[in-house]
């Protein structure tokens, strides 16, 4: 299995970038696109566990669009194949001295790259 091919990393590396643009500018259509359509899908947020695409999706759309700006620390992007890869990031908001963590599965479907399962935490 090839790790980290220059082309595939290319490609999961623009879209977690158009992820993160959408994260903080609470572009909900954009966010809703890259999560994989699929019960399969699953997110585990800093306060909440949700099941499925439609659970995030409703979670998204009733999120608070207030504070959403934050600043990326080591972010860590790792394609196995041509299909699949991890995205890992730490983040941190102004005015909070914690340290968040970020990390996302992608996979490669028919409709492009797809977040699989994401986790969201904050270190104590």
């Amino acid at each position: 299995m090839m790790i980290n091919e220059p082309d595939v990393l290319a490609e999961v590396t623009a879209v977690f970038e158009r992820y993160e643009i959408a994260l903080v500018g609470n572009d909900v259509a954009v966010l809703d696109e890259l999560f994989w359509n699929s019960p399969h899908t699953l997110r585990y947020g800093a306060t909440e566990n949700l099941y499925g695409y439609d659970a995030i999706r409703e979670f998204r759309a009733g999120r608070p669009s207030a504070g959403l700006a934050r600043t990326l620390g080591k972010t860590v992007i790792t394609t196995y194949g041509r299909d699949f890869a991890t995205a890992n990031t730490e983040f941190f908001r102004a005015g909070s001295d914690r340290t968040g963590r970020q990390s996302q599965t992608w996979m490669r479907t028919p409709e492009g790259w797809r977040v699989v399962s994401a986790h969201v935490s904050l270190l104590t």
